[in-house]
């Protein structure tokens, strides 16, 4: 790989760094970025959120070359991604998880394969179980209720959702589409930037070759399957993803989509969480995770609405097309099937 620093050339590609608490695996992302094969002229920037861990020092001292961004206060992954991009040079942009290593040849594999399309998209890599190796998605496709679902098909390229984790795409489609929306603060934003683009007219693909090696759940808590097959995830986690998840079903379904599905997923909402209340014996979770969401859907309703009518008014694709990325079959109940009542820490 090739660094530029500040003075020197202009990069062909900005690798983006989101930093929370992250000293037990920065080092292992950013030298990963540094050791890259193809020679690519590559800048690295890096937003601390207001780490408490000392690892924005460590990232100072040790990667001087690196842009470091420090945040007075914990703003969110959306913000953090927005803030590094509002100040990248490259053409293309490389979101990159703190908690996320690439394989050697993952920016060549991205070049390639952006050079080859010829036109803007979003793009991803087959992501692995950092500490058991192995494959947890080449990108997902989404069942009806925006629930993505793992693609572990490699001969299927065209996806509904490549993971925030390791992200790529030009920076004028960055631009386009607008970013992150910051009141998400973190998660689905990964979400909502694919469903845009989508709905744009813009493939969003994930190919098979190369790779990135994660530690899921590292920065939120859980959020996947543990080695005795267990889901277990956070009840932050839970309820941000499904509020943002719900943000981004209200405005981007394509009607009449939208007025079929949308109510339909409210309603197996509030019984998903009545259900899981009663199995836990802990009706907070009711309260903190599902009417929490409600909440959060009336309280941004304006908003809401007038996205809608500017992004589908804007639209360029067909229901067909939209629908080409998901599964009839619902996803929660696949692993509600498998797996038992999720583990909520």
């Amino acid at each position: 790989m090739a660094a530029s620093d500040v003075t020197g050339s202009t990069p062909l590609v900005s690798v983006c760094i989101a930093n929370y608490n992250g000293m037990q695996v920065i080092d292992d992302c950013v030298r990963s970025i540094l050791e890259q094969e193809g020679g690519i002229d590559v800048e690295i920037l890096v937003h601390d959120d207001a780490s408490s861990d000392d690892s924005a020092a460590h990232i100072r001292a040790c990667y001087p070359d690196a842009r470091l961004i420090e945040s007075s206060s914990n703003v969110g992954f959306c913000v953090a991604n927005n803030r590094m991009v509002a100040q990248a040079r490259g053409k293309y942009i490389l979101l990159l998880n703190n908690d996320a290593a690439l394989y050697p040849d993952a920016l060549a594999s991205l070049l390639a394969e952006a050079d080859r399309l010829g036109r803007p998209a979003i793009l991803g890599l087959p992501q692995y179980d950092a500490a058991s190796g192995e494959l947890i998605d080449i990108g997902s496709r989404f069942d009806p209720f925006l629930n993505p679902v793992p693609n572990l098909d490699a001969e299927l390229k065209d996806v509904g959702m490549i993971i925030g984790a390791c992200l790529w795409l030009p920076r004028t489609l960055w631009a386009e589409l607008g970013g992150f929306p910051e009141w998400f603060h973190t998660l689905a934003e990964d979400m909502w930037l694919c469903a845009r683009a989508r709905l744009a007219g813009h493939p969003v693909r994930a190919i098979a070759r190369s790779g990135f090696r994660h530690r899921v759940g590292h920065s939120l808590g859980g959020g996947k399957v543990t080695a005795d097959r267990r889901l277990v995830t956070s009840r932050r986690r839970r309820a941000l993803s499904e509020r943002n998840k719900s943000f981004v079903m209200a405005v981007t379904y394509p009607s009449p989509l939208f007025q079929v599905l949308f109510p339909l997923h409210l309603v197996l909402l509030l019984l998903e969480g009545a259900v899981l209340a009663l199995a836990k014996r802990d009706l907070k979770l009711l309260r903190d995770i599902y009417f929490a969401c409600l909440r959060s859907l009336w309280q941004e309703r304006k908003r809401l609405i007038r996205l809608r009518q500017e992004i589908q008014a804007e639209r360029v694709v067909g229901l067909r097309s939209f629908w080409s990325a998901f599964q009839a079959a619902p996803y929660k109940l696949q692993m509600l099937l498998r797996h038992g009542f999720p583990h909520l820490k």
